[in-house]
């Protein structure tokens, strides 16, 4: 059994994966690598899993230590949606990962860009993806002194998501405005929205697979895309959210301009430019990206994905803002 490790081990991606991870393969064969080693649940520690301290903004001597061992590193992508940063921290990653030994990487990628085979995207926030995932086949095809081989894994976006595609409407806020102001008219093609924690599922099945048998594994130096099971267009999303919010709720498509004044948004964004950069996904949206649906996430789980509505309303229900 190969180790495995998986960086950053942080966020709901990394926390859910590692989760399903520690079912699957002996918790002495998992390396979880992050900011805060010490915020790892004892109960995983106890089990036998290692915990080493690194983050994105580690020297890469630093990272290369944290690598140490690792047979099969799950690179989870850095939690921005800029381009020139985030290709900045992660491919010196990559490279700190082939030096300390790394044979595979898992990858982390996202369901923008179409067919899995696809290199081209609208978005800005898949630039930094598509990059990486370009150094990742030139490492595995034409570098002559290295093993390394991937999988690039496109998550599909969360059903957990739905703010930051809605101008971060709320449902458990009942004093937001009945307009959901968003440069899209809502109709199709839209989103194959699927649940995060089957996405974690998922690519820990993917990881355990893999490091179980490599010979074997189906998705060396490949792509998978993983998608819920049909695309819901904004407008369908909407109305999924507004009878959660049990309230009338409609979109009304706005230019660019406007909404990046919106101050919910400018809030979030911290900039009208970061915010404009960010807008590229309703292009992306409108041109298809995200409405591609495949079997792929069904294989891999076993099981038929959950459907949005039931996503989306538990993850409401769990995280209901009682306060307002």
């Amino acid at each position: 059994m190969k180790t495995v490790g998986i960086f950053p081990a942080a966020g709901g991606l990394g926390g859910s994966t590692y989760r399903h991870l520690l079912k699957l393969v002996p918790a002495d064969k998992v390396i979880l690598i992050s900011r805060h080693p010490e915020k790892t649940p004892q109960e995983y520690i106890g089990a036998g899993v290692q915990t080493r301290q690194a983050s994105y903004e580690s020297v890469p001597s630093d990272l290369e230590a944290a690598f140490a061992g690792v047979d099969t590193l799950f690179l989870i992508s850095y939690p921005s949606h800029v381009r020139d940063y985030r290709v900045k921290v992660q491919l010196p990653a990559v490279d700190a990962a082939r030096r300390a030994g790394v044979t595979h990487i898992f990858y982390s990628s996202l369901a923008f860009a179409g067919e899995a085979t696809s290199d081209h995207s609208l978005a800005e926030v898949m630039q930094a993806h598509l990059a990486t995932e370009a150094y990742l086949r030139q490492l595995a095809t034409t570098s002559s002194d290295s093993s390394l081989t991937y999988t690039i894994i496109r998550e599909g976006l969360y059903a957990e998501s739905t703010p930051i595609y809605t101008a971060f409407f709320r449902p458990d806020q009942p004093q937001q405005p009945s307009e959901i102001r968003i440069p899209h008219a809502g109709s199709g093609p839209g989103i194959a929205w699927v649940a995060r924690d089957e996405l974690g599922e998922a690519s820990a099945k993917l990881i355990a697979r893999y490091a179980a048998g490599p010979d074997t594994f189906p998705y060396v130096n490949r792509t998978v895309l993983l998608t819920g099971t049909r695309a819901w267009s904004l407008a369908d999303t909407v109305r999924v959210l507004a009878e959660i919010a049990e309230r009338e709720l409609a979109i009304r498509q706005v230019s660019v301009d406007e909404y990046v004044r919106l101050p919910q948004v400018r809030d979030v964004f911290g900039s009208e430019e970061k915010a404009r950069s960010w807008a590229t996904a309703w292009d992306a949206i409108r041109a298809g990206e995200t409405a591609v649906v495949t079997e792929e996430m069904e294989e891999v789980l076993g099981r038929r994905p959950e459907d949005f509505e039931v996503s989306v309303r538990k993850y409401w229900e769990a995280n209901a803002d009682v306060s307002s």
